[in-house]
């Protein structure tokens, strides 16, 4: 045997081994989808839910007190607010959408320094871990418009400055392209499948750490990944995070990648803010169509900042963001 042949077949060994754990990733995923034929999001046993919602409760003791908390029903479920009294009260407030698997208590490090903007509303995501409860199912972009502008029309307030982190950034600006009728602003902190496709290394790290029967550690492994290695471990939001990945089954649509045709026909004052190391896009490709679509966005990159960009700079973020809503950024 020549040393090309013996080459040769150790990289169809190995080739053979990748594909085996691939037909077997989605033999598990067929499995589980069969298992799990509910039409929407749910936690996977009570003992799950009351894992999650200790790493919840720990998360939530870092925010300020809110000053009212509010369940509003909309069409596809019950929506929980966290309303946070703040300057200028009688401003058109910050609406806060947290990403994936996360909710509310994402924004502990922001909160402090955006109160003496405005006041504030977080929200738990519907059909995420968190404590809104979906009862209907969530399968196509309007649908994901939908119940988000049925919660604001629930709101006493004529018009919100909306801001998205991460999948938040593109429930933001999803809502924007369908329904923008309450909307004053749109402010995108590292938003996904908005501006550029999902990185190949997000997509391949995000496999393990999206099954639920492996270990924490590789939950843990993708959620330091994106902060660029930063220790998750003793971190209360990233704990929470863990548990909601490890105990909740979501069941909506994901998001699929805005058009530049859609961004283009955006007419509200809009805020991009993009970390220039992020591991989950192209940054520069982000940024390149963020200038040009919608007309008129201010674009803002952090050079050093990773995917965990509003832990890294709570206040720069803050400045930024009055900078906008004062027309000067």
């Amino acid at each position: 045997m020549t040393m090309r042949q013996f080459l040769g077949r150790i990289r169809r060994r190995h080739l053979l081994r990748a594909g085996t754990v691939v037909i077997l990733v989605a033999v598990l995923a067929g499995w589980w989808a069969v298992r799990t034929p509910a039409p929407v999001g749910y936690f996977t046993s009570a003992d799950a839910q009351d894992r999650f919602l200790r790493a919840y409760e720990r998360a939530v003791d870092d925010l300020p007190v809110p000053d009212r908390t509010l369940d509003v029903r909309t069409g596809y479920g019950v929506v929980r607010l966290y309303h946070f009294a703040g300057a200028n009260p009688d401003a058109a407030p910050l609406l806060l959408l947290p990403g994936a698997m996360s909710a509310s208590p994402v924004w502990a490090d922001n909160l402090p320094s955006l109160l003496r903007l405005r006041s504030v509303y977080a929200v738990d995501l519907l059909g995420e871990p968190g404590m809104s409860v979906q009862q209907r199912p969530i399968s196509t972009p309007r649908d994901h418009a939908q119940w988000l502008h049925d919660m604001l029309l629930a709101l006493p307030e004529p018009q919100v400055h909306l801001v998205g982190l991460s999948i938040g950034g593109w429930t933001a600006m999803n809502l924007v392209v369908h329904r923008p009728d309450k909307l004053a602003s749109v402010v995108l902190i590292e938003p996904v499948l908005v501006y550029a496709n999902l990185s190949l290394g997000a997509i391949v790290r995000s496999i393990p750490a999206s099954v639920r029967l492996l270990p924490k550690s590789f939950r843990d492994d993708f959620a330091s990944w994106t902060a660029n290695d930063a220790p998750v471990e003793e971190v209360p939001v990233a704990a929470m995070i863990e548990a909601g990945m490890q105990t909740y089954v979501n069941k909506k649509s994901g998001p699929t990648r805005l058009t530049e045709k859609q961004l283009a026909g955006v007419r509200i004052p809009t805020l991009a803010i993009l970390a220039g190391e992020s591991r989950m896009h192209d940054t520069d490709k982000a940024a390149e169509v963020a200038r040009r679509a919608p007309i008129g966005a201010a674009v803002i990159v952090y050079p050093d900042a990773s995917h965990a960009i509003n832990g890294e700079y709570p206040d720069r973020i803050t400045a930024d963001i009055g900078a906008f809503l004062a027309g000067k950024a």
